[in-house]
């Protein structure tokens, strides 16, 4: 299947959602994590040392995590992708008159003439049958296809560049404000990770800033009540 933009002076920006989703989850996890787990460690101990330590481990231990988790799930969700175009190939070969009406009484659904339908659907039939019926029955297509290996790519090593924005932060910070340092430096890097990622993806920015801000706040906050709760610092 070839993607043809009807009009390429104004091209959309649907074909960047799988590794944008997953660039923007590991960002979002390495920032949000990783800064409690300074914010922890500085707390009990505020040492250069401790902190780099707690900070890289994190980062390493998380990057690969994320990684793999990405890949994983997306290879099922391609596992399920795969399977489905696998049975629809074999019913194109046992029974293509009953997949042809199945294809027109999509596109019926659709809003086309009985006629009208069974035109378009006899001549995609002809040029290509199980593209048409992978895209209009299953509702595949190449910007929606899974790629396991692009959503890990992404997700990992966004998730080491933005885990490292607490790192350094705590670690250039004085040693008696390394919490408020932290927690600015978090705030702002989510901030930007929003409008990043609106930006590419050529949505609005704020929404995504506001989204992305408050829910790294909310899920800071969660982490340190059930420190607080459990009389643990992190």
């Amino acid at each position: 299947m070839t993607s043809i933009s009807a009009h390429p002076e104004e091209p959309h920006f649907i074909n960047r959602s799988g590794w944008l989703r997953a660039a923007v989850l590991g960002a979002n996890d390495g920032i949000v994590s990783v800064s409690s787990l300074v914010v922890g460690v500085a707390a009990a101990d505020p040492s250069p040392q401790a902190i780099m330590i707690a900070g890289v481990a994190g980062l390493a231990a998380g990057a690969m995590s994320m990684a793999a988790g990405e890949y994983v799930s997306v290879s099922s969700q391609s596992d399920i992708e795969r399977a489905d175009i696998k049975r629809e190939k074999i019913a194109l070969e046992e029974m293509p008159e009953k997949e042809l009406d199945e294809l027109i009484a999509i596109y019926e659904e659709r809003g086309l003439s009985r006629t009208t339908a069974e035109m378009v659907a006899r001549e995609l039939t002809e040029k290509d049958a199980l593209s048409a019926h992978i895209r209009d029955e299953l509702g595949l297509s190449e910007i929606h296809v899974a790629n396991p290996i692009q959503a890990a790519f992404a997700s990992g090593v966004t998730f080491c560049v933005a885990a490292a924005i607490p790192v350094v932060a705590a670690y250039m910070a004085p040693a008696h404000a390394i919490i408020p340092v932290v927690l600015i430096v978090t705030v702002m890097a989510l901030a930007l990770l929003g409008a990043v990622g609106a930006k590419a993806g050529a949505a609005p920015v704020l929404p995504a800033m506001s989204r992305v801000v408050c829910w790294g706040i909310f899920a800071m906050v969660v982490t340190a009540g059930v420190g607080w709760l459990f009389g643990v610092s992190v």
